[in-house]
């Protein structure tokens, strides 16, 4: 059974990050807002891959001077799904 995740970002222009995960593995991603063609470009990269996989590949891109970027706000979306599943256990 497949899981929906909503995660609002924080200092980028992608405002909100859309997961449908389904035992650890991202299904499909959608991005609101930012750079349509490279989160398009992010979403084709990630679907069918294990969201540990994801982590270590997206965790900590900037973009600018920013300090984050929508790739880490995915893996920090990512992250943020983890701790609440191990927590529920």
């Amino acid at each position: 059974m497949s899981e929906i995740i909503n995660y609002e970002t924080t200092g980028t222009c992608c405002k909100l990050i859309q997961l449908e995960l389904e035992n650890d593995t991202i299904k499909d991603v959608n991005f609101r807002g930012g750079c349509a063609g490279n989160l398009l470009g992010i979403r084709s990269l990630v679907r069918g891959k294990n969201i540990n996989e994801v982590i270590d590949l997206l965790q900590g891109i900037p973009c600018g001077n920013k300090g984050t970027s929508c790739p880490d706000q995915l893996a920090k979306s990512l992250i943020a799904y983890k701790t609440k599943k191990e927590q529920l256990v």
